[in-house]
């Protein structure tokens, strides 16, 4: 235990950037803490920090050890987990970073759902694209990531999938509302309100346009989809996304259409722990929840397919 508060107290440092916020924050005094980093110091055999003119930073030394202290600390929650579990109980945090379209709908209900049965487990959701789950998973600040873009494989293991179609999003009194499904020819007499082409979404859909000599100009372009899809409720602009981000009964008055592609592409959503990773009990169980509903939805857009 008494290398854990090392830990803790070393890491409380590094996100401060000072020993003395870092110890206000502990509930500590300065030289206190130094103290215990000095030991620290000596064990290891030489300085983990180094002066800039905010305060301290790692050195070369103090990243390697930081580095180490995570995935202990890490393995040490998963024992904890475990030695609950044995007694019967089920506690602890599952942290997961994703992409915006599994906020509105999917992820609430699997949270939701996954705390009715186990209502001692919390949950953290951050939003963030693949570059940024990357460096969470590996720095051991989230369990889990859910993507659209695969991770390296060297160090990134995919635990289950799900393959997305593209739909067309429009408002209710849309004149394009009159079809069952729609190409991308209809959708460009509109104006269009796109996402952000740094979006796997945006990629797809840029391909499929140099593909039909189409030219998509977006009246807004933007990586908030919450701006786009009021922007799309309130006019006749017509917008994209795939269909884990929109509701089958959409409350606001959203209607989605499939949309034909030339080249048909799918988008895959991933959900993805670094490789060699032991996770908790608590994320485990989650990883399995989730696997079942990637299941579920993928034989539902089956049965739900034109002509089915």
């Amino acid at each position: 235990m008494r290398n854990i508060i090392i830990y803790r107290c070393i890491l409380e440092v590094v996100r401060a950037g000072s020993v003395r916020k870092a110890a206000e924050r502990l509930a500590i005094t300065p030289s206190s803490l130094n103290r215990r980093i000095q030991s620290f110091e000596q064990e290891m055999g030489g300085p983990i920090f180094e002066k800039n003119a905010q305060g301290v930073r790692l050195n070369a030394a103090g990243e390697l050890a930081v580095h180490a202290f995570k995935k202990h600390l890490a393995e040490i929650e998963v024992l904890k987990a475990q030695i609950e579990d044995l007694r019967g109980i089920r506690r602890g945090t599952v942290s997961i970073t994703c992409s915006q379209p599994l906020l509105p709908h999917f992820l609430p209900r699997q949270i939701l759902k996954y705390q009715k049965q186990f209502p001692g487990v919390d949950f953290s959701v951050s939003v963030a694209d693949p570059e940024e789950s990357e460096v969470a998973l590996l720095n051991y600040e989230a369990d889990l990531a859910i993507t659209f873009s695969p991770l390296p494989t060297e160090s990134f293991e995919t635990v289950a999938r799900l393959e997305q179609s593209i739909f067309a999003i429009i408002s209710s009194v849309h004149p394009l509302t009159q079809h069952e499904r729609l190409n991308l020819t209809q959708c460009v007499e509109f104006p269009l309100a796109l996402h952000d082409s740094s979006f796997s979404i945006g990629k797809i859909l840029d391909s499929q346009a140099q593909l039909s000599r189409l030219s998509l100009r977006p009246y807004l372009k933007s990586n908030s989809f919450i701006l786009l899809q009021n922007y799309i409720l309130n006019s006749d602009a017509v917008g994209f996304e795939i269909e884990i981000g929109l509701s089958e009964n959409d409350p606001h008055g959203l209607v989605r259409r499939p949309l034909i592609l030339n080249a048909p592409r799918k988008m895959s959503v991933q959900l993805i722990k670094l490789r060699g990773r032991n996770l908790s009990v608590a994320a485990a169980k989650f990883v399995e929840q989730v696997a079942s509903a990637f299941n579920l939805d993928a034989c539902d857009s089956i049965n739900h397919l034109p002509g089915k």
